[in-house]
């Protein structure tokens, strides 16, 4: 997921970190600094985890952050300097009139944005945004005292990869802006005053250290466990999650562990099976709704400059074009097509523009198939939005943004499996992007022959950054070098539905094992 945040002279592609010990991302703003000594005061000196600390200052205010900490606790407290090493049972803080990502286990810094149109800098997004896509489940984001908004949208990202996420009580709090924003965003684990804070991350970690099944030696009696929780999910959901990748989809069984203070896993299926809506939570944890308004803007102007101008070109008057989006989540990316687009298209007063296109977007969630429909969305949910086209294409309702109709009615939302349902056909353009990569490669093979198959001669398939076509490169040939946009090649294909359609109330929890 690239961040939707103006550029820090970032890496074109932050590296995901081989450490696997926790890196806690602490912001504050307005309070902040009482929030910070409270917190701290409370870190035990062999924590095992890495503690990054983000605060408002002024461009021209000298930070005395390190020494003021470095007196409420024994754990040393380091101004950061550029590449910066992260080390366990360290505390790092940013310097002023700098910004700050994390990569592959370095904190790198960048000057501060200087420009008025970005004068509202958001540090801590930026950064919690880097810290999800390089700790992925490793990453925890902590949102102190403050005003305004900063840090909702990067707990978002940290919740999103499978981190854990908290926010200062409101009690507590001199300024309850911040925190209270994340929590009403729906985007918060855990609401705790700060020297509490890390008695809860104490704990976390110590069911995750427990159940550590980064290098796949899990107890035999744990596996059978595991299969049943996925089983158990299968029953009321109707997807088998048998075939994703299982590191994966552990952490994210163990994250829900830790929430709801399970320290085994035959505890928490026992749990699970008694509680409905933990079901409903865990199968939303395990769908990974990783999105957002064009999403890598260099894919999208990729998209508007060279390809949907081809598409537009090679279509007949009375043809419709047609794209699928797989894994649409909440239809950020569908209405990010549908603009761009309308952009494209422009006023055509002989026909309208929803008749000329058609964007299929399908995903397993049904709450994120129900708000795509609506179309509503936050102001924080915008922040690819220009005011030009939140201007254009957006209409106000109270404290949200609804897509204007006419590109509501461009989009069909559907639950849909892409591993077992019917493809679409006739398609022009698919894009699925980051939802291959928690697949085992055998299910990444059938995703990427169906789409084969769904899609028109010449047509284009777009990926993920860290998504190739390698399984099937007879399939598919590179259309761009340092994009994941590939073109169809002409060669035959099926589709092959790869889960059996078995009545689910003639399975065994704990009897399924994987096909070979």
């Amino acid at each position: 997921m690239k961040s939707n945040f103006p550029s820090v002279s970032r890496p074109d592609s932050l590296i995901k970190s081989v450490n696997l010990f926790p890196v806690v991302g602490i912001g504050a703003s307005a309070g902040g600094l009482e929030a910070f000594k409270r917190l701290l005061k409370s870190i035990p000196e062999q924590s095992g985890m890495a503690f990054v600390l983000v605060q408002h200052l002024a461009p021209n205010h000298e930070s005395l952050l390190p020494d003021i900490l470095q007196k409420v606790t024994t754990i040393p407290v380091l101004e950061i300097t550029n590449d910066i090493k992260v080390e366990p049972d360290h505390i790092y803080v940013i310097p002023s009139n700098k910004m700050m990502i994390a990569s592959d286990g370095v904190l790198l810094l960048a000057p501060r944005l200087a420009s008025k149109k970005y004068e509202r800098n958001l540090p801590i997004d930026i950064f919690f945004t880097s810290l999800a896509e390089v700790h992925q489940s490793h990453a925890i984001g902590v949102v102190l005292s403050g005003t305004a908004t900063d840090g909702t949208m990067g707990l978002k990202a940290i919740k999103d990869h499978g981190g854990i996420t908290i926010a200062q009580d409101e009690a507590s709090a001199a300024y309850e802006g911040m925190p209270n924003s994340a929590i009403q965003a729906g985007v918060v684990d855990f609401i705790l005053p700060p020297e509490k804070i890390p008695e809860k991350l104490i704990e976390l970690i110590k069911i995750f250290n427990n159940a550590n099944y980064e290098d796949n030696s899990t107890p035999l009696e744990d596996d059978e466990v595991f299969r049943q929780i996925i089983s158990v999910l299968r029953l009321r959901k109707g997807t088998d999650f048998t075939y994703y990748k299982q590191t994966t989809i552990r952490r994210r069984i163990l994250r829900r562990m830790a929430i709801n203070k399970n320290d085994e896993p035959l505890k928490y299926l026992r749990y699970l099976k008694e509680n409905k809506q933990e079901q409903d939570l865990l199968y939303q944890d395990l769908l990974i709704p990783v999105t957002s308004f064009f999403r890598d803007r260099k894919s999208f102007d990729n998209l508007s400059e060279n390809v949907l101008p081809l598409l537009i070109k090679n279509k007949a008057a009375n043809e419709p074009i047609r794209i699928w989006v797989a894994g649409c989540s909440t239809g950020e990316e569908a209405y990010s097509f549908a603009i761009s687009i309308k952009e494209l298209l422009g006023n055509d007063p002989s026909s309208e523009t929803e008749e000329k296109v058609q964007i299929f977007a399908t995903d397993l969630s049904e709450p994120a198939i129900i708000t795509a429909r609506l179309g509503i969305y936050k102001k924080l949910d915008l922040a690819g939005i220009s005011a030009k086209r939140l201007n254009d294409y957006f209409t106000k309702t109270n404290d949200s943004y609804q897509i204007n109709r006419p590109l509501r009615d461009m989009c069909v939302f559907a639950n849909h499996n892409f591993l077992k349902d019917p493809p679409f056909g006739k398609i022009d353009l698919i894009s699925c992007r980051n939802v291959l990569i928690y697949l085992e490669p055998y299910l990444q093979k059938k995703a990427l022959t169906t789409f084969h198959y769904a899609l028109n001669p010449k047509g284009f398939l777009l990926l993920g950054k860290s998504e190739t076509t390698g399984g099937v490169s007879n399939l598919f040939t590179l259309a761009t070098k340092n994009e994941k946009l590939y073109i169809r090649k002409d060669v035959s294909s099926r589709f092959i539905q790869v889960q059996s359609q078995r009545k689910e109330s003639s399975s065994t929890p704990g009897k399924d094992k994987p096909k070979s």
